[in-house]
């Protein structure tokens, strides 16, 4: 259990300082990103390529594994539907994407910073998944 907590911490760490590093707790660095026809910044586009290309090669290696490193069994969705569910909840999150400029990962480091902003939109994310956690019961 503790080689899980200290993998899952390393982990946090990890992703929260290539967030921080890259600039992708500061808002306007997505926003900008978003603005295609004013001031546009590309610098989202190059982070989320890294990301991809990581991705892409390392699940190849990972998912060879018989199981996790840490223990348990690997999660992999079975499902591959693209339902009405899927649509409006991916709306939404881009709605309040490109409104914000915040997502989960990035606001939750901006606010372990200290970044007034993202201090503002915690909570809003908070109540947002309370109330869909709310509506999506049945």
């Amino acid at each position: 259990m503790k080689s899980v907590l200290v993998a899952a911490f390393a982990s946090g760490a990890l992703f929260g300082a290539g967030l921080a590093i890259s600039g992708m707790t500061n808002r306007f660095v997505v926003l900008g990103f978003l603005d295609v026809f004013g001031d546009w910044n590309p610098t989202l586009a190059f982070v989320m390529t890294g990301a991809v290309a990581v991705t892409a090669i390392a699940f190849r290696f990972v998912l060879r594994r018989p199981a996790p490193a840490c223990g348990g069994n690997f999660r992999v969705p079975a499902a591959d539907i693209v339902d009405k569910r899927l649509i409006a909840g991916a709306a939404i999150f881009g709605a309040g994407w490109g409104l914000a400029g915040f997502c989960p990962g990035p606001v939750l480091v901006g606010a372990a910073a200290g970044l007034t902003d993202a201090w503002i939109f915690v909570p809003a994310m908070v109540a947002g998944s309370l109330i869909a956690g709310k509506v999506a019961s049945p």
